[in-house]
Parts: C-alpha cells; sequence; structure tokens
C-alpha cells in the first residue's frame, strides 16, 4: 500500500508534513508524538502500564481528529435512515447454503426459520446472514459465481422468497462477491452490473466483499440506483478513507494485545460496524473480548467451507449474554462518549465505559483463566443513581461514599461483565422485563471449553447380487480384490479432506467395474426402459437436445447427472458406484501407479481439455488401467460410492479428472486430469447444483468369488512391468536381468512391444518348475513372442520373462508346484 503525506493547516498559519508510515491503514493518519511511541494498525494497542493509558487515550482522541480532518470525512451514509439498520447488525452468521441445517435436502425446501431458532437458542439470535454459494465448489465445471445464485433451488425467486422470510424474523440477507472468479464462464457485463442486478432481483441487504480490502468506487452508486440501504462489508482490513463507502468490515484475525486495545475503525467511526472472526480457532474469547470492549460485532462461523469448527459452550455463553445487551442500548455503543480503559479494582479486569445523556455503561473482560470476585469498579456517585448488574440481570445496590460508588460482582474465567448506571427517568419502560430475559439467559450459563465434535458418517453401501466370474456383464472387467495398500493425497483448501484415513490398507472383496465410463447412448437406453424421472430436473441431463444424446456424442460420458441419478442407472443395471477404495485400485493397479499408465502424465494418453469437452469413452486405448478400465484420468470426474456427512455437511469423494480445468485463482477447485491417488470432497446441495458438465460415473457390482488367472491374471501379484522411463517413486530402477544368448535374441527383437492380457502375467508369483524342462518353456516362449510381436503399439504391456511364463505355467497346471 502506498503512503502519502498529509499537509495539515495549523491554527497559527505553519504547514506541517505529517508522516503516516502506518501498517495498512489509513494513509491520511497523522503519526504519534515520538515521546508516545504509539502506532496506527487495525488495532491500536494498548499500553501495558496503567500510567501510560491517560496519554494513550489522548493520543487516540488526537488521531481521530486529525484524521477525519485530513480526510474531509463526510459522514453523510451512515446519517441516511435507510443504512442505520448497519450499526446495530452486531451478530452475523457465516451461513453455508449446502449446510443441512439450513436446506432440508430430503424435503427440497430451505428452513430459515429452524436455522434462525437454532442460532437463537446457541448465540443469542442472528441479526444478519452471508448466503456462501460458490466456494469451495466453484471450478469443477465453467459456471461463475453468478450462475451458482441462480442454481440454488428455487433459482433466484426461491432466494428472493428466502430473504424475506429471513426479513420478518429481523435478520438481514448478505450475498458474497468473489472478485477472484475471473476463469469460468463469463456473463457479458461488468461484476458490478452484474452484482447490481443480482441485489435487486433478491432484495439482498449488503455485499460480503470477499478477498477485498474494499469494493470499487462505481459500485456504491450502481447500487444505490437499484435498491436503498445495501450496504458493503470488506473481508479484510478496510483503509480508514473507504469507511464512509462501506458500513461494516470484518477485524479478521488481528491482533490484539494482552490489555485490550480499540479498533481503529470503529473508533473512526462510531457507527461502523466491525466483526471479529478467527475462523480456526476453538477459543473465541480473544474476538469476544475485543467486541465488547468496543462495541462491536461477531462473525458466528462453525460450518467452514465443509469443515466443522463449533464453538464450544462457554464461547456461545459469553455471546448469548452481552448481544442482547448490546441491541438493547446500541444508541450508547454509537455515541461519542465511550472512555477505553477506565480504571479497575480487579487485576486482569480490564474496562470500557459508554454514556448517553443521563445513563452510564461499563463493559468488563477477565483476561485471566481465574474468576475474578469483589469490587471490580469504583465510579462516581450521585443520589438517586439506580445500579444494574446486565449479565446477572439484577439490581444491585452498590457501597457508596463520598461521592463514590463501588460496584461488585463476580466474573467467570474469561468471561464478561457489564454494570449500568442510569437515573430513574433515563430507563426504559422495558428495563424490568429486559433484565428478567438477562436472568433466563444467565442462568443457562455454561463454562464448559470442550470443543463439539461431530462424528463424520458414510453411507452404507447397497451391495449387488454376487455375480459368478464367468456370468459378468458385457464390458465389465473382473478384480480380484485381495488386501490393498491405499494412499490418498488432497489439495486440502480450507474444505479439509474427511474422516477416512489417507494411508490405509483396506481388504477389498472380489468385484467388478465397468471398462468405461456410462455413455450418454447407454444412458438414454436406461431412460428409454426405466422410465426414470428426477425428482429436481434442474440441469438434468442439460447437454442434451430434445430429450437425445448430442448428435456424435453418444459415446461421449454422460454428465449432467447427480449422484442420485447415477445411482437409480446402477440399481436399474444391477450394479452400485464403485467405492472409492475400489475406484483408486481399478485405475492405480498393485503397483499403486500415479497415473493408469505409469509415474508420469502422459497428455497422449488422456483428455486433458485438448478438445475443449468431453471425447469418446474409448479414444485413448493408451491411457488404460493396469486392469484395462478406460478413461480414469481426464475426461470427466467420477462419482463414487463414498457419501458422508456430519449433520452439517453433506459431500462425496471424485476421483480421476476432468477436461476443464479454472484458470486464473487458486481458489478454484482443481481440474484437469488427476493421479490416481488424487481424490476432490464435493459439497453436495441440491441436484440443480451438484449436476456439472464435468462429472460422470462407471459402475461396478459384486462377485460370489475370485477370478481365475485365465480371467485376470492379477489376482496374486503387482502388475504390468513398469514403464523403463518411469520407476516408481523413491525406488530405484530395476536392473535389467541377464539372459542367456539363446534368451536374450528371442526376447530383444520384441523388446518394446506389448501384448494386451498376456502381459499381466507379471504379477504371478515366480514359482519354481519341477514337471518340464527348461527347454520346453523356453520354446514355449519363443512361440509367444512370435505370435504377439504382429500386435505392434495398438497393445501397451512388455511381454512376459521367462519366469513369468513359467509361473503362468504352474496357474494353469503345465507345469507342477514344488
Amino acid at each position: 500500500m502506498r503512503y502519502v503525506c498529509v499537509l495539515l493547516a495549523l491554527s497559527l498559519g505553519a504547514a506541517a508534513v505529517c508522516s503516516a508510515a502506518l501498517a495498512g491503514a489509513s494513509a491520511l493518519a497523522g503519526e504519534a508524538p515520538a515521546e508516545a511511541g504509539f502506532k496506527e494498525g487495525p488495532i491500536m494497542l494498548a499500553p501495558s502500564d496503567p500510567a501510560r493509558r491517560p496519554v494513550w487515550r489522548g493520543w487516540l482522541a488526537e488521531w481521530r481528529e486529525r484524521t477525519r480532518h485530513g480526510l474531509a470525512y463526510d459522514d453523510s451514509l451512515y446519517e441516511k435512515e435507510a443504512f442505520r439498520w448497519a450499526a446495530s447488525c452486531y451478530t452475523c452468521c457465516f451461513a453455508m447454503m449446502g449446510d443441512l441445517e439450513f436446506y432440508d435436502p430430503e424435503a427440497g425446501r430451505y428452513t430459515p426459520e429452524e436455522f434462525v431458532a437454532s442460532g437463537e437458542r446457541g448465540f443469542g439470535g442472528y441479526d444478519a446472514l452471508v448466503l456462501w454459494h460458490a466456494y469451495p465448489r466453484i471450478g469443477f465445471d465453467d459456471r461463475n459465481q453468478f450462475d451458482f445464485y441462480r442454481d440454488m433451488p428455487g433459482g433466484l425467486d426461491g432466494l428472493r422468497d428466502l430473504g424475506r422470510r429471513l426479513r420478518e424474523r429481523g435478520v438481514r440477507v448478505f450475498i458474497d462477491y468473489n472478485p477472484w472468479d475471473t476463469g469460468t464462464r463469463r456473463e457479458g457485463t461488468s461484476d458490478v452490473d452484474a452484482l447490481a442486478a443480482l441485489v435487486a432481483a433478491i432484495e439482498a441487504d449488503g455485499i460480503f466483499l470477499d478477498t477485498l480490502h474494499h469494493g470499487s468506487k462505481d459500485l456504491r452508486p450502481r447500487l444505490d440506483a437499484v435498491r436503498r440501504g445495501v450496504v458493503l462489508e470488506s473481508e479484510l482490513d478496510m483503509p480508514v478513507r473507504e469507511i464512509a463507502r462501506h458500513h461494516m468490515s470484518w477485524a479478521q484475525g488481528f491482533k490484539d494485545s494482552p490489555v485490550p486495545g480499540v479498533l481503529r475503525n470503529k473508533w473512526f467511526e462510531r457507527r461502523h460496524m466491525q466483526h471479529q472472526t478467527r475462523r480456526w480457532q476453538h477459543d473465541h474469547t480473544g474476538e469476544l473480548h475485543s467486541a465488547w470492549m468496543n462495541g462491536s460485532g461477531m462473525m458466528v462461523w462453525e460450518n467452514v467451507f465443509g469443515t466443522w469448527v463449533g464453538w464450544n459452550g462457554r464461547d456461545r455463553s459469553i455471546l448469548r449474554t452481552m448481544v442482547p445487551i448490546q441491541r438493547h442500548y446500541a444508541r450508547v455503543f454509537v455515541g461519542e462518549k465511550w472512555t477505553p480503559l477506565v480504571p479497575t479494582e480487579a487485576e486482569d479486569v480490564y474496562a470500557s465505559r459508554w454514556e448517553r445523556e443521563a445513563l452510564r455503561l461499563w463493559t468488563l473482560v477477565n483476561r485471566a483463566g481465574e474468576p475474578r470476585d469483589g469490587t471490580l469498579l469504583e465510579v462516581r456517585h450521585e443520589p438517586g443513581t439506580r445500579y444494574a448488574d446486565l449479565v446477572r440481570g439484577v439490581e444491585i445496590e452498590p457501597e457508596s461514599r463520598d461521592g463514590r460508588a463501588r460496584l461488585a460482582g463476580t466474573i467467570a474465567p474469561r468471561g464478561i461483565g457489564c454494570f449500568l448506571a442510569a437515573r430513574p427517568d433515563a430507563l426504559d419502560e422495558d428495563f424490568a422485563g429486559f433484565l428478567r430475559e438477562q436472568r433466563r439467559t444467565h442462568a443457562r450459563r455454561h463454562f464448559s471449553t470442550t470443543f463439539p465434535k461431530r462424528q463424520e458418517r458414510l453411507r452404507p453401501v447397497r451391495p449387488t447380487k454376487p455375480y459368478a466370474p464367468a456370468d459378468l456383464p458385457e464390458g465389465m472387467i473382473a478384480i480380484s480384490g485381495g488386501e490393498v495398500r491405499i494412499e490418498v493425497t488432497f489439495r486440502k483448501r480450507e474444505c479439509g479432506t474427511y474422516a477416512a484415513p489417507l494411508k490405509r490398507t483396506v481388504t477389498l472383496s472380489p468385484y467388478a467395474i465397468d471398462a468405461v465410463p456410462v455413455t450418454n447412448r447407454q444412458f438414454a437406453a436406461f431412460l428409454e426402459a426405466a422410465g426414470y424421472e428426477p425428482r429436481h430436473k434442474k440441469n438434468f441431463l442439460k447437454h442434451w437436445v430434445d430429450g437425445r444424446p448430442p448428435p456424435g456424442r453418444e459415446d461421449h460420458p454422460v454428465v449432467y447427472v447427480d449422484l442420485a441419478d447415477a445411482r437409480a442407472y446402477a440399481r436399474w443395471a444391477g450394479k452400485r458406484l464403485p467405492t472409492e477404495d475400489e475406484w483408486q485400485h481399478a485405475a492405480q493397479g498393485p503397483e499403486r501407479w500415479k497415473y493408469p499408465w505409469g509415474d508420469e502424465l502422459d497428455p497422449q494418453r488422456c483428455n486433458h481439455g485438448q478438445t475443449d469437452g468431453t471425447t469418446p469413452v474409448r479414444a485413448f486405448p493408451k491411457g488404460r488401467s493396469p486392469f484395462g478400465c478406460w478413461d480414469m484420468c481426464g475426461n470427466t470426474w467420477e462419482w463414487t460410492e463414498s457419501e458422508r456427512s456430519d449433520g452439517r455437511t453433506r459431500f462425496c469423494i471424485l476421483r480421476g479428472g476432468s477436461w476443464y480445468k479454472a484458470k486464473g485463482s487458486r481458489w478454484y477447485a482443481d481440474g484437469g486430469p488427476q493421479p490416481t491417488h488424487r481424490a476432490a470432497k464435493f459439497l453436495m446441495m441440491w441436484p440443480g447444483l451438484d449436476r456439472c458438465a464435468t462429472i460422470g460415473f462407471r459402475c461396478t457390482l459384486d462377485m460370489a468369488a475370485a477370478p481365475d488367472h485365465r480371467m485376470h491374471p492379477f489376482q496374486k501379484g503387482r502388475g504390468p512391468r513398469r514403464q523403463k522411463d518411469a520407476p516408481a517413486p523413491g525406488r530405484r530402477p530395476r536392473p535389467a536381468r541377464r539372459l542367456d544368448a539363446h534368451r536374450q535374441g528371442r526376447r530383444g527383437a520384441a523388446r518394446s512391444q506389448s501384448v494386451g492380457s498376456v502381459g499381466r502375467f507379471k504379477s504371478l508369483s515366480v514359482l519354481r518348475i519341477s514337471r518340464l524342462s527348461r527347454q520346453v518353456l523356453d520354446s514355449l516362449y519363443g512361440l509367444t513372442v512370435r505370435s504377439w510381436a504382429a500386435w505392434g503399439d495398438s497393445n501397451r504391456y512388455q511381454l512376459p520373462r521367462a519366469s513369468q511364463w513359467n509361473a503362468f505355467g504352474v496357474a494353469h497346471g503345465v507345469v507342477g508346484r514344488k
């Protein structure tokens, strides 16, 4: 950020230059006196020495006056009636729209009433919700951030109805803007115009500016032209010069001093609302203390992009207690008479004083891990003043002497306190009712700091009818299963991974898997035979033309199907979807190759976007897996039978990657071909959103017994020979075996040839030979070389060595075991 100098005209006509070398903040604020040593920042850090606090308060007042003058600060937007709600918007909830408390996928409807009621019980209620929609889903296909709102249940009309239902309960609605979304489908208009149109369509009350310090200058007038009172809230630290145009900003991850400091933007403009948040913390008392001492707000965020980071009982209890006080005395907290860090009478207890007319209020925090009892404050006393402990919800009679009153009470470890002093005529008519509600809240107080874990559950896999190896449906490949080592990698991002260990040894029962993904042609046959119609048709087979596959793309993988659509097809076919472990084993083989063909990505073996769309499922014969499966890297992602839920987030693991890759931001989901061990956590909501242009599927079924070697030669071993230029990660290349001249001559002519399924005989154990002589076996080996040499480049596996041929003979009874 650039820093400029401000020329301040002094009263005597002299000019002085004030340099503002300040961390990421206003470029127009004056420098603190050198002897004071105080610095501007997102939080104005407080001195630990009580003797220096009067000087610090004087510096704060001087800084505010000088900065407002230097900016020629205009507070007209804060004065407008349409925007006044923002100053008391204390509790904002970051709501994932796919959260199972916010949307019921079984009923197919939003549940805002239940969501708001849960917030009342847990946090004292919400004043606003951010309707978070796209990230971390955006990037799996080319839908942009505005498309995600359009594809929500009911579309934009449904969102408008949702907003109205929330406002009936006193909750304002924010939409989210992602400025980094530049690599997906373009709107044909500017983001500013698209945002204004979206706000008008759904009647939004605000825009959350993701990853931004502030919005563009032309955004404010465009919003004012379509709807009154729409506020802007930045995620990152907002410069002071932007406060006039932005009513809100996040106080995200601000580092406070041990003695509570002052939020710069709140101090500058008392009506500016800041929401404290540290999304990954399990202890929120630091943010709660800062909000309480500054008369500011909190961001409630438990479902962090699909990762559960729930609030503990103590933090919920503190927020439930303080929010009603803030709302009831909102006019006090936005007033000009705010005195931070007034003296207290207890160690580790700090207080701010707020005044308006004949009313004084003190907000206290206990920084210690032990309770503080007894006298907490000594304040000016006037005859007739009434006092109350607003945390406990009771009026108190303090000890008073010589014009001073001693306010006593108890503050829990890391807890808060609040005292009120007022003339009787300054108390509102509902004061007694307010105290009564506070007593009820206090009776529910909670001190537990235990993290509220959630149990993630895997949806049970429905087995199929067991098939005998000889009775498999056409186009399926038998895999014997057995003990398999699975290693999974994630690009974790903020959506996290999942509960299953990323390194695990599993025992797979024998199964068979489709050699190719289900095609448009096959899915059309299913629809015709089964008469299937999804419950929600939004985006179902969106790419089809007049209810039929696009001409010329009959053998492309079917897309725009959600998990339920894929399961319906599998049930009709007598199959099921593969588990993620079954899918990975079929893709990488027993050698655990990084890609189906080896350990190096080869763009010639897969669809990586070279045609800007899907390709036929058998377009890349050289890209088949060790078991012979096609299209397990690139072309389309594939659903797996791995649906999980923790009661708030429902997701499925996708495998394989796709042809599409969104470019321009690291926040997009992974795109392009993916390694066989790479998994993607796909957050689910409803079919209209879950159906993508880049997600297809293949099926599997259970087998009654393991296939024999004639059907599946991988039963015991490791798989085909690794490409010479692609040794296993961390392994040295295997040295070539020395062969006698007779076998060396026969083998050399066909060393680079590949021979389909014969090459898989390498997986057999090397066994000793007892019945047939070496000469007979060598003759059989030579015959095989000559017979298969004509296969040429259309096959991908190298010829078996003589020892492997021996093993083949043992397996088929040609030779005996020792």
